[in-house]
């Protein structure tokens, strides 16, 4: 059976999934409705644009079909304004409600989340996440004892060295510098043998961010965990993360403060405007 099937009686032969399949593998024929060669279909990346691009609801592919789609009405999306104020008021959360978010909303974030762009639409992601509260206090405990056996028996270097005796201090003093108190964590990490692994993680977890917090939640990007694994290796078993994988983490959790207005970053990125080009070399 082809991978691309298309309801005879709702198309119309306008061509979009043909100009629009980024793979250039659709083909029009001169009687009958779009096809993919039989020797073209290993090409296929599963982007889906067929179906999503077909205005009469006509190309169903790999068994995902129109019907079980969401359709994108220009009023029920947002608003420019509305994105933008979004943006600008995203903020690092650091401190967190002691409680745990309802396990439905992580899982909703997440599946939304599967529609991250990837690099040649890989879609080899994994998202490891702890949902419960009492689960990451394991993981807390678990990280501090192991790098008070690395300080021990010397495995560290002097930088990391003083990095982890200055975990353990503000762990001592009820501070949790590594973790900020967050009651959840989403580490999204890919094979190093995809195309585009170092692109496909942050700019995913950056859409992770602003799920997120669209929902009233607060993120956290956590480079102290991405530190003490590349140190202390063997910790990414505690998570089953595996060790050949490219990774970084978040914290997230219902936050304990709220901020009452955006800030100005106006003038702190240098724009270069490219209005000619210059000669090559």
């Amino acid at each position: 059976m082809s991978i691309l099937v298309v309801d005879k009686e709702r198309c119309n032969r306008c061509g979009d999934c043909v100009s629009d399949c980024p793979s250039r593998i659709i083909a029009l024929g001169d009687d009958g409705p779009p096809f993919i060669p039989a020797e073209k279909e290993q090409y296929c990346i599963r982007c889906q644009h067929c179906l999503a691009i077909c205005p009469e609801g006509a190309v169903s592919i790999h068994g995902h079909r129109p019907e079980d789609s969401r359709p994108l009405l220009a009023e029920a999306l947002p608003s420019l304004d509305q994105v933008d104020l979004l943006v600008r008021g995203r903020r690092s959360v650091r401190q967190y409600r002691h409680e745990n978010v309802e396990p439905a909303l992580v899982e909703r974030l997440l599946d939304a989340l599967a529609c991250a762009p990837t690099g040649v639409n890989a879609r080899e992601l994994t998202f490891t996440v702890i949902r419960d509260r009492a689960i990451l206090d394991v993981l807390r405990g678990r990280v501090i004892a192991g790098l008070a056996d690395a300080i021990k028996a010397e495995r560290l270097s002097e930088r990391n060295a003083s990095f982890a005796s200055a975990v353990i201090r503000a762990d001592s003093e009820g501070r949790d510098i590594v973790f900020r108190g967050a009651p959840h964590l989403l580490v999204v990490s890919a094979p190093a043998s995809t195309p585009c692994p170092q692109q496909d993680v942050p700019l995913t977890l950056a859409t992770f961010d602003l799920l997120a917090q669209s929902a009233g939640i607060g993120t956290v990007w956590c480079g102290y965990l991405r530190r003490i694994f590349d140190a202390i290796p063997e910790l990414k078993g505690l998570i089953d993360l595996p060790h050949e994988h490219v990774y970084y983490a978040m914290l997230f959790g219902y936050p304990a403060i709220r901020y009452a207005r955006t800030v100005e970053r106006k003038g702190s990125a240098s724009i270069h405007r490219v209005d000619a080009l210059t000669a090559a070399g």
